[in-house]
């Protein structure tokens, strides 16, 4: 895991429109969150809406969001890039949704799964590395966005971030051949 404290690591990434993003684009944002995300997960598919509010009402108040798809197309082509505009519009995703290729960026960020949600604070050091919610797609427990929210709050705050911070669950990212974390 990503150690809390470390930088954001650098990407330049394209939207499937050819726009490149980065952390160094929003450097001057009061927080950044980087979410790993794709377009056939159950798991993404159960937060997408809850994720398309909340983000759209952090980024009202100076969070910068970027969503990061790092699958294998070739394996998983529900994920390709020209799919993934059209799942945004339908979950409301107003952050840039990024293809990561060569899945460095991933591998970068220590990225297990869809979600994974990385929360860097002002400085762009990373203060949360956790789940969205308890809510999974079978358990019965409503999508609140609680946990994730409340360290988006306290970084906007420029507070310090709650230490209970439970890993994501999902879907594993789908590393293509000879690229799986060791």
């Amino acid at each position: 895991m990503l150690p809390l404290g470390t930088h954001a690591p650098e990407f330049r990434l394209p939207a499937p429109d050819g726009s490149l993003h980065g952390p160094a684009d929003v450097a001057d944002a009061a927080g950044l969150l980087v979410v790993f995300l794709c377009n056939h997960c159950p798991y993404v598919k159960h937060v997408a809406d809850g994720l398309g509010r909340l983000a759209a009402g952090w980024m009202d108040d100076g969070l910068a969001v970027f969503g990061v798809n790092p699958n294998d197309i070739d394996a998983y082509p529900e994920d390709a890039p020209e799919r993934m505009p059209a799942f945004a519009a339908q979950h409301a995703w107003t952050f840039p949704y990024l293809y990561d290729e060569t899945q460095r960026v991933a591998a970068a960020y220590g990225a297990a799964c869809t979600p994974d949600f990385f929360l860097f604070d002002g400085d762009q050091a990373l203060a949360y590395r956790g789940q969205m919610d308890g809510s999974r797609p079978s358990n019965g427990v409503p999508v609140t966005g609680a946990d994730l929210d409340a360290a988006v709050r306290a970084v906007l705050a420029g507070e310090p971030v709650p230490d209970d911070q439970r890993p994501s669950v999902g879907c594993s990212i789908k590393w293509k051949s000879g690229l799986e974390p060791r």
